[in-house]
């Protein structure tokens, strides 16, 4: 062993023991701690009577087994380290100055990786061990301290695999096997786990963890929020595990920034359960705090395409907020009203075009493109409004629709064009002539019945309607790669 890696793990080694300690005391302060979830039955399991005999035990193998730490040691110096050297260099040779700065870090890795093999031992089948358990469960527990960094990543996995009473690490599903696959046998037939399967004891266990994180500190809570959205990702552990009545509390928290994670959590619980869903989407959006309005504007799409006409009052209700970051959102998800009714939608752009805020009559702009392909005779003159009120903003956004509608509908184009203030048309005009010169001439000329209607200069491409039935022939392979060539504009 070198001299600066024997520097660095003397140092490591002794941040460990102290923050091991400082955990196992954190992580014991509920007690008793909860039960096993797997256990041999030749060998019943005695749970620890005191904290510190718990504690002495943690410190005695962590002193015991010194090939366990070398060996996490270097994996995890491989793994933090700036891959700046050559193979054949001693990272802690190179990096000695750089890791002495980062013990803190390397030691929390350490810990978890402690607590990785702990609990892989407690739940091995063959021959699970209880004494593993008490410490894994109760370091776990202490780790569990910030939300962010290695407490999210990795306390996560660990969690899940306390529910599921299975080792960590282990794949609980597994890809479809083929071709792509060095060792793919099409003749063999494999077994394939496709969902994970809760464990009763397992679940006690986790619940018992969620709930310590639930009734502590504002970084715990945070914490538990950041596990529970990755939870939400398996389906199968939800209702075990009680997720929605978590949820459904911590939208209640006092803390604003904890109830601003469950905002977070929506999309996956609308999903799952859309009364419930909607629920907690209705706790949320009565709170007043400016971060949770300001959180549910910006999850409204998603809960519009997860519930339809039920994210209806949300979007009034947010339409009529002081906040222009609450408006923008909000009015940028107009827009999802096309899916729900076409006339609801642009009676809605109608509604807006007299709003206070030169955002929300700017955003308006972004469904025009839509709003365009659905009426194409604008009977309810939303452009000619826009172009008018003056908003230079606007004025920019309406000036490529406008020479776009020019170049490829001029009939259209030519419907809106003596709506428009002639005294605003000057910069469309010096933009149409930039692309095209002498193209606003023939427009003038129009207007004053001097000319004809200028023609289209793009022609209007036909987009093809699937009938959803296969054709009675099929294209040529190259004429089809030649139309999306054209089409896409892929580049060989």
């Amino acid at each position: 062993m070198s001299k600066s890696r024997d520097a660095i793990a003397k140092a490591t080694f002794e941040v460990v023991a102290t923050q091991l300690v400082h955990a196992l005391e954190e992580g014991t302060k509920v007690w008793p701690l909860p039960s096993p979830p797997i256990t041999d039955p030749d060998f019943p399991p005695r749970s620890p009577e005191r904290d510190q005999d718990l504690i002495s035990q943690g410190l005695s193998m962590l002193h015991a087994d010194v090939g366990m730490f070398d060996r996490h040691l270097s994996t995890i110096v491989d793994l933090i380290v700036p891959h700046r050297m050559n193979l054949s260099d001693d990272p802690f040779e190179v990096h000695q100055k750089w890791l002495g700065r980062r013990t803190d870090d390397v030691a929390q890795r350490m810990l978890f990786c402690i607590a990785t093999d702990w609990l892989a031992q407690a739940f091995d089948p063959s021959a699970p061990n209880t004494d593993r358990w008490w410490l894994a469960v109760a370091l776990v527990n202490g780790l569990a301290s910030t939300p962010y960094g290695q407490p999210v990543h990795q306390g996560y996995h660990l969690v899940e695999s306390i529910a599921l009473a299975e080792r960590p690490g282990t794949w609980h599903t597994q890809p479809e096997d083929g071709p792509q696959n060095m060792g793919w046998n099409p003749n063999a037939v494999v077994p394939r786990t496709t969902s994970v399967v809760a464990h009763d004891a397992g679940v006690d266990a986790a619940k018992w963890l969620l709930n310590c994180l639930e009734q502590d500190e504002l970084d715990r809570r945070l914490l538990l929020m950041e596990w529970v959205k990755l939870l939400l990702e398996r389906p199968a552990l939800i209702e075990p595990l009680g997720l929605v009545d978590i949820l459904v509390r911590r939208a209640e928290d006092e803390h604003e920034e904890v109830a601003s994670k469950v905002v977070l959590c929506l999309a996956r619980l609308l999903e799952y359960d859309q009364e419930q869903g909607l629920h907690v989407a209705r706790i949320l959006h009565g709170r007043k705090e400016l971060l949770l309005r300001r959180g549910m504007a910006d999850v409204l799409t998603r809960i519009f395409r997860r519930t339809g006409w039920e994210a209806v009052p949300f979007l009034d209700e947010m339409l009529m907020d002081e906040d222009e970051s609450v408006l923008a959102a909000a009015s940028a998800t107009v827009g999802d009203l096309k899916f729900l009714d076409e006339d609801v939608w642009a009676d809605r752009l109608v509604s807006l075009l007299e709003h206070d805020v030169p955002i929300v009559r700017r955003n308006i702009v972004l469904s025009l493109r839509d709003y365009v392909e659905t009426y194409p005779d604008d009977v309810r003159q939303i452009i000619p409004s826009l172009w008018n009120d003056g908003d230079e903003v606007v004025q920019i956004r309406l000036r490529e629709l406008l020479m776009r509608m020019d170049e490829i509908h001029p009939d259209r184009f030519a419907k809106n064009l003596p709506l428009l203030k002639p005294e605003r048309l000057e910069a469309l005009w010096m933009t149409m002539d930039a692309r095209r010169e002498g193209r606003s001439q023939q427009w003038k000329d129009w207007m004053s019945s001097d000319g004809p209607l200028p023609e289209a200069i793009a022609p209007v491409q036909e987009v093809h309607q699937s009938s959803g039935e296969a054709p009675e022939e099929l294209p040529d392979l190259d004429d089809a790669l030649n139309m999306l060539d054209d089409t896409l504009g892929f580049i060989d």
